[in-house]
């Protein structure tokens, strides 16, 4: 599939299609909170996000920002730039578990190392992802981890047909 085209960015929107290949590592001003099972599992101003051609931004946030709402999850995953991946089940209130929806990179390659001791979630399972006081929605087609928010313009790696980007 050939690369679509750009959606039009408005006044404080940025492109997704403006992002790096490879991926950058950045520091992020805006705080995370993360609700599941009723229960806000995560609230922390300590967070950098990957930013990639197509994808919008994910997000990672310390591991001790989750205190014991993290258990190991099944499998692992391979990313060319960051490095081998495990994955996490992510505990909420009311004994909820969302299965292997966090992730993280125990030794990042090189140039990725701002992620070492960080952990990225999907936002879909969760009850709630807010991003300085937005909430997000997930990135389409439940592969990918970035958090959508109206900052960004699209279209985003995941929708049908995005296979080939």
């Amino acid at each position: 599939m050939a690369r679509p085209v750009p959606e039009p960015v408005r006044p404080g929107q940025q492109s997704v299609w403006d992002y790096p290949r490879p991926p950058r590592v950045e520091r992020e001003n805006r705080r995370v909170q993360i609700d599941l099972g009723g229960t806000r599992i995560v609230d922390t101003d300590d967070v950098v996000r990957v930013l990639e051609t197509s994808h919008p931004p994910v997000y990672y946030l310390p591991i001790a920002a989750f205190g014991d709402a993290l258990s190991r999850g099944q499998g692992a995953s391979f990313c060319e730039y960051k490095g081998a991946a495990r994955y996490f089940d992510v505990h909420g209130g009311g004994g909820v578990v969302a299965e292997r929806s966090a992730w993280n990179y125990p030794a990042p390659l090189p140039g990725y190392e701002m992620l070492h001791d960080r952990v990225a979630v999907y936002a879909g399972p969760m009850d709630a992802v807010i991003l300085g006081g937005e909430t997000v929605e997930p990135q389409p087609g439940g592969f990918y981890g970035g958090w959508v928010t109206k900052d960004l313009a699209g279209p985003f790696k995941g929708i049908p047909g995005s296979m080939g980007w």
